[in-house]
């Protein structure tokens, strides 16, 4: 059962600090709830739902540097390159120095990284099936959640420049 939910009515400072006032708190919760129902469906591929980011990033287009990897991603190298170097022992991916640019490193998928897409092409659909939503509302909050994120990259250019 749905519960009917609206706004609250902030009527005090510390109004401000309720739970259910927060954006984050929703976003935080639909994103871990997310993750827990794409486990399931990832642990039978082998790969974790970080690890199927990386996928979907390689098999849109193959042969990214690590740095266009975690633009993509919103992942900073801290936190990819020890991912990729797990998928890459699994022999998901294979990581080389660019030649022509020592500093770049270039990731490119392997024969059972390209394999794990056939395998996965019904994942979306599957967890399409578990989110109540029409496909306008879908679209809009596709929509306005990269509105967020494109928030979120001008303030870090603005800060940084």
């Amino acid at each position: 059962m749905q519960q009917q939910r609206s706004y609250p009515t902030l009527s005090c400072e510390t109004d401000a600090l309720r739970l259910d006032a927060q954006l984050c708190f929703p976003l935080y919760a639909c994103a871990k709830e997310v993750v827990r129902r794409y486990k399931p469906l990832l642990d039978d591929l082998g790969i974790t739902y970080t690890q199927y980011l990386v996928l979907m990033a390689l098999w849109e287009e193959d042969r990214l540097t690590v740095g266009e990897l975690g633009a993509r991603l919103y992942l900073d190298s801290g936190t990819l390159t020890p991912l990729l170097k797990k998928m890459e022992a699994a022999d998901i991916l294979s990581r080389t120095r660019d030649p022509h640019d020592e500093r770049r490193v270039v990731v490119v998928l392997s024969q059972k990284g390209k394999g794990l897409q056939k395998r996965a092409v019904g994942v979306p659909s599957q967890i399409a099936s578990c989110v109540s939503l029409e496909p306008e509302e879908a679209l809009q909050l596709w929509t306005l959640l990269y509105k967020v994120l494109d928030g979120f990259a001008a303030a870090d250019e603005e800060e940084a420049g």
